[in-house]
This record gives C-alpha cells, structure tokens and sequence, in this order.
C-alpha cells in the first residue's frame, strides 16, 4: 500500500499528486500538521515533504521527482511520466530541474508575504523575481503551439511545470511577454490530473498568500 505524506496546498504535493492522479494509481494520502508532524519527522528528519511509503516494499522515497521515477518503475501506468528513450528521458529530467527550480525561487516571494512588515526582504524579493523571468526566458522558446514542455507526452516535467507555473504566475505575471507559457500553463490548467490536486486544495487557499 502506498501512503503519501504531503500538504494540501504545497507546490511540491501538487507535484507528486498529478503523477499519481495521472495514473489513477492507488493510495492515502496523509495531510503533514501539528495531529501527524511527530509521525512524519520520525519517517524522514529532513522534513521536507512530500514522502512516499510503500509497505509493501517496505521502501520510503523522498525527493519529488525521485517519487515519480519509483512510481514509474514499481507502480506504471498508461502514462509514461518517464521517457524509456534515453536522451529523451534525459531531456525530461533537464526541465523537470528548471520548474523545480523555479518552484524553490518563487517560495521566497511567498514567504516574505508572510513575514512581519520590519523582516521583509525587499531586495532578496526583487533578486527573486528577476530570476523567475530569467527562467520564463528560458522556457518560452523550448515551447511550441501545442503539447508540452518534452514534445508530445506529458511527462514528469509537465508534474513540475504545472505547480511551479501556477504559483509562479501569481506572484510573476506574464503580462503578456511570454504567450507561448501563458497557452502551455492553459494546457496545464486543463489537465484532469492537475486541475483534480487544484480542487482538492482550494478549501485551504487562504492559507498561502498568492494563492
């Protein structure tokens, strides 16, 4: 059995949570709060979520993209998030580590939200967001008219791509600079597996400024 623990409105369980919605593959989900923190940090000390745990292997996996790799290989579905071609796969992984990066980037935006008025980080913010267009500019062209970030197939990169764009966008806009991810997030958008890990969050929406 699988036992995913992760939070509801975090980017990186949004991640993991299209993976497996993708697949429609089986599993509980354990929300990471003050009741399951005690639990959760004895699992895995680090303390970043999500986690996967199979009892059945008797394996726990962390790392997001590590995750969907392990449910790829162990637990396959129709979809295929990684490519069987090498350098294709190769290609995936690439992108996969630009929207995570893009991801950890646009958190320091959300987290200076959050902060008393006389912590903030006015330059870190703006150091943030200059680097999040620079990934923009990276990505706008490695897109065309349709499909998704690797050609064709949805794939572990779009799993990043969706969460990251999301946020990001929020707190970054487009304004109307880059159309080709402004059509490809719609694409995203419009992806069951994607738009059910949105739905299930949005009661807790308040709770991330940006959101």
């Amino acid at each position: 059995m699988l036992t995913l623990y992760g939070h509801p409105i975090s980017s990186f369980t949004w991640k993991v949570l299209t993976a497996l919605y993708e697949n429609d593959t089986r599993f509980d989900f354990i929300t990471v709060d003050q009741r399951t923190y005690a639990d959760f940090i004895a699992k895995w000390p680090m303390g970043k979520f999500p986690i996967l745990l199979d009892s059945d292997r008797q394996r726990l996996v962390t790392e997001t993209s590590v995750i969907i790799e392990y449910l790829d290989a162990y637990y396959p579905g129709p979809a295929h998030l990684v490519p069987r071609e090498f350098d294709t796969a190769l290609d995936v992984r690439r992108w996969d580590r630009v929207f995570d990066h893009l991801n950890v980037t646009m958190s320091k935006i959300v987290v200076d939200n959050i902060r008393p008025a006389d912590q903030r980080d006015p330059y870190g913010v703006e150091e943030a967001k200059r680097i999040v267009r620079t990934i923009y500019t990276a990505i706008e062209p490695q897109l065309r008219d349709d499909g998704f970030i690797v050609g064709e197939s949805f794939t572990l990169a779009d799993c990043s791509a969706a969460p990251a764009l999301w946020y990001a966008t929020r707190n970054v806009p487009l304004d109307g600079a880059f159309p080709r991810i402004a059509a490809y997030l719609e694409r995203l958008n419009a992806r069951p597996s994607f738009q059910r890990a949105l739905k299930e969050s949005k009661p807790l929406f308040h709770l991330y400024p940006g959101a």
